[in-house]
């Protein structure tokens, strides 16, 4: 079980295209699927790509053996190879879900893709996955750093997709783009937050209002009770937690100090009822983080059955209109469109793996 780790990371690897239909060099597959409607399209998506090789960095320093290191820095330097196709479409520093220039929305897709409403903006959760991913100049994060607060809640429009008492905070918003709607979505604030702290940035107000937006819907309950309306890419407990927990074990931030009790509490709670493998291991991999020793998952064991149904993102067709019916309607998973990503799952495994051992040897 030692090289279990090596096992999975030459296991992503194998997985990362080589010019396939659909997927050029360097990216990983990944799906939009709605099984409820029958529904399953290849996406041309730079998320799981970025993401896979922000995760594998991560453990990059707890693998034993050259080789493998080695590996995780050609998986990296393969999919940011790719970044330009995904970058803002005017040459910014901001980058797209979907390629740019041209502008490929839902890409092999049959209807969504000939429709400009349906073409979405940069997002803040591309950005700060691809600055993490890369090594940004200071000007660069700078240049970041003055952009965010131009999106932001109450800078051109204020939000109304959330409760009453959130609407006046000051909170970055999931999207660039002048005219889009303003959203707040506790994961990808935590990615965006989980960048800002590694570069060093000053926090200002926006930052500040945006880890008391995290705190809150953890506090409230919310984000137990309703994590759509706290998440709308992630609208579930498990990975709420997983990736709030996953900013607190980098950086501490004291904003966040008074839920970590909490966020350990309802995880233990939650890996006892939960039954789904992967969301097994999204709840044991935070726990770790927290400093707790959850039983140990046999993720050994684990194969591509064990991935099915999990599902890592979402989009909702409805999430953008403010309208109070269409959007109590958004919350149904009949309007969803779940991104899934073999390779993602592996790497979560490595992940889990990788903080196992860890937490073994301390």
């Amino acid at each position: 079980m030692s090289d279990l780790k090596s096992v999975l990371v030459k296991r992503i690897a194998s997985l990362q295209s080589v010019g396939q239909p659909f997927f050029p060099a360097g990216l990983f597959p990944a799906y939009r699927t709605n099984p409820l409607v029958g529904y399953h399209r290849p996406d041309t998506t730079i998320f799981f790509s970025a993401i896979i090789s922000f995760t594998l960095q991560t453990i990059r320093d707890s693998v034993a053996d050259a080789e493998t290191r080695q590996l995780i820095d050609d998986i990296r330097e393969k999919v940011v190879a790719n970044y330009p196709l995904f970058r803002n479409k005017d040459g910014l520093k901001t980058y797209n879900f979907w390629p740019t220039r041209p502008s490929r929305h839902f890409p092999n897709g049959y209807l969504f893709r000939h429709f400009e409403h349906f073409r979405i903006p940069d997002d803040v959760d591309d950005t700060a996955l691809a600055y993490l991913t890369t090594t940004p100049t200071r000007e660069e994060l700078h240049w970041l750093k003055e952009k965010l607060p131009q999106h932001a809640n109450g800078t051109r429009l204020w939000i109304r997709n959330t409760y009453p008492e959130y609407q006046q905070l000051r909170a970055y918003s999931t999207w660039f783009g002048k005219n889009m709607y303003i959203e707040f979505d506790s994961c990808v604030l935590s990615n965006l937050l989980y960048c800002i702290f590694r570069y060093g940035l000053p926090l200002n107000r926006h930052d500040e209002d945006s880890l008391t937006y995290i705190r809150s819907v953890i506090e409230s309950d919310r984000y137990r009770t309703d994590p759509f309306r706290c998440a709308h890419q992630y609208p579930r407990t498990p990975l709420i937690i997983y990736h709030v927990a996953r900013l607190i074990a980098a950086f501490d931030p004291p904003q966040l100090r008074s839920v970590r009790p909490k966020l350990v509490q309802d995880s233990q709670i939650l890996l006892a009822e939960i039954t789904h493998p992967m969301d097994r291991v999204l709840l044991a991999t935070s726990l770790l983080r927290l400093g707790e020793r959850p039983e140990r998952l046999p993720v050994e064991n684990y194969t591509g059955k064990d991935f099915r149904g999990f599902f890592f993102f979402i989009a909702g067709l409805l999430t953008a209109y403010e309208h109070p019916l269409l959007y109590k309607m958004a919350s149904c998973p009949l309007l969803h469109m779940r991104w899934e990503c073999e390779a993602h799952c592996w790497t979560l495994l490595a992940e889990y793996q990788s903080l196992c051992e860890n937490r073994a040897e301390g």
